[in-house]
């Protein structure tokens, strides 16, 4: 490390469901995750949350259930484990958490696919006003069959077709947070005693107009502008189409891999698109996704391991890995060595995991095998052990992967995030590599994760910047050039 060290990015990693990557935790004597229906539940982690310094809530989402497993289209393995069925719209408790906080943020997950973005923009100017300026968008396009079945489509929209719809339709949303309101256009002033002033200059809102393959927009955008106007932007996908568009759009990427090697090389990717582009490479934040399970020695946080594992639901991480992948493994005996299965795709991954999963060497994959390593953490890294060795490997992380900081998954909510805030943070201030407070009490997300006061809206650089139609343009200047 070179003595100026990095200032980690620390998230926890949540969603509304009674399990996330946790099928069946729920049953832990310790873990909340049945209480996800409760707004007291999600206001109280916020405020513990916060009190910790971390830096925001990142809500996971899904629009269909997990039905591959023993399918077609059934629930049946899904339902029992609670694996993110039932599941609840995160938005509608951000600002319930945000009235109770201060200056922790929350990123949530929303699709391009099955919503419209008029409708959309809409609803994220809102609860950014609603937080102050503390919402961030993690852009997905879905990936469940179900989820298209049940907004009327046979099967899912194809993969490449899916991130050219949300190029689009990120013009569209950048045009109506940032190109429909001139930022002058509000002009009454709370206490102003004027009879006879208006509310905002009817000449300073117009209609965008947007014409394109896949929307036809014309505006003008129902919210006046928010405090960042466009959400912080987080996108998580590594394809390439995925690396295109997060090397274009995206403040935050959100990787999952084994290793900090494996991971290199995706982020050198998105960082010389981006700069490719003309972005500041590093505007773009890298996340990692990672399960922390940390107690005073490495055997007490592997015995914790084990027992939090008793509980998990088997059934239900074979379900999410039929959601995650598209094959049902119920297809196959129950001694199929999945390192040799016939199908490649399946076949890579577990010799992926296989290769670089500790304490797997040489061990057979099967059915198994498979649900026991998936059933806490999902197929993210895990890092278990005492302080000492899991800060020392969240520094390696960071030296090796180039990452900027972790969403930290949960395997018991909270007791898993109470581990991480009473013995890891400490460590990890410690050692200069996590702040001691906020960059900016009360800031926006995006003043927070860039550390900069009045950084509230888009980079210069980032493409959604040209359509800022700022104070005294007639029109804003994109639309200019659009027109020659």
């Amino acid at each position: 490390m070179s003595a100026e060290k990095k200032q980690l990015i620390i998230n926890a990693f949540a969603m509304q469901s009674p399990s996330h990557l946790n099928p069946g935790l729920f049953r832990h004597p310790g873990d909340q995750g049945a209480d996800y229906k409760s707004i007291k539940h999600w206001i109280q982690l916020a405020k513990r949350l916060e009190k910790a310094k971390f830096h925001a809530i990142f809500f996971a989402d899904v629009l269909g259930g997990y039905d591959v497993y023993k399918g077609p289209s059934n629930l049946g393995p899904t339902i029992p484990a609670g694996a993110q069925f039932p599941i609840n719209d995160p938005l509608y408790s951000i600002p319930a958490m945000a009235a109770a906080t201060e200056s922790i943020s929350f990123g949530v997950t929303a699709s391009t696919t099955y919503d419209a973005p008029y409708a959309l923009a809409r609803r994220f100017s809102t609860v950014d006003h609603l937080s102050n300026g503390r919402i961030g968008w993690n852009i997905v396009t879905s990936y469940l069959d179900s989820a298209a079945r049940n907004f009327g489509l046979d099967t899912q929209v194809e993969h490449d077709e899916r991130y050219r719809i949300a190029d689009e339709y990120l013009d569209v949303t950048y045009k109506l947070w940032e190109a429909s309101w001139r930022d002058d256009a509000v002009t009454w002033k709370q206490g102003t005693q004027s009879k006879t002033q208006g509310y905002a200059d009817p000449r300073a809102v117009r209609e965008i107009n947007h014409k394109g393959k896949y929307f036809q927009v014309p505006g003008p955008h129902l919210c006046e502008p928010s405090p960042q106007r466009t959400p912080f932007i987080l996108q998580a996908g590594t394809s390439t189409a995925g690396k295109a568009f997060a090397a274009k759009h995206a403040e935050a990427v959100f990787l999952h891999a084994q290793k900090p090697e494996l991971v290199r090389p995706s982020v050198d990717s998105i960082r010389q698109q981006a700069a490719d582009l003309g972005r500041n490479p590093r505007d773009i934040k890298v996340i990692a996704g990672a399960l922390v399970i940390v107690a005073e020695t490495d055997e007490a946080a592997q015995a914790k391991f084990e027992e939090l594992k008793s509980y998990g639901d088997r059934e239900g991480a074979l379900a999410l890995f039929g959601g995650w992948t598209g094959y049902d493994l119920s297809t196959y005996s129950d001694d199929q060595d999945f390192r040799f299965v016939g199908q490649p795709a399946v076949r890579s991954m577990v010799n992926h995991w296989a290769s670089t999963v500790p304490g797997t060497d040489g061990q057979k994959w099967d059915k198994k095998t498979i649900a026991d390593y998936l059933v806490i953490g999902g197929n993210g890294v895990k890092i278990i052990g005492s302080v000492q060795t899991v800060a020392d490997e969240l520094e390696r992380w960071v030296t090796v992967g180039d990452v900027d900081g972790f969403n930290f998954s949960y395997a018991s909510l909270p007791d898993t995030f109470e581990d991480v805030i009473n013995l890891l943070l400490p460590e990890l201030q410690r050692r200069g590599l996590f702040w001691e407070d906020y960059a900016v009490k009360g800031g926006t997300f995006r003043e927070n994760m860039y550390g900069k006061k009045g950084q509230n809206r888009l980079p210069d650089a980032h493409p959604g910047a040209k359509y800022f139609w700022k104070a005294g343009e007639e029109v804003p200047a994109y639309s200019l050039e659009e027109s020659h």
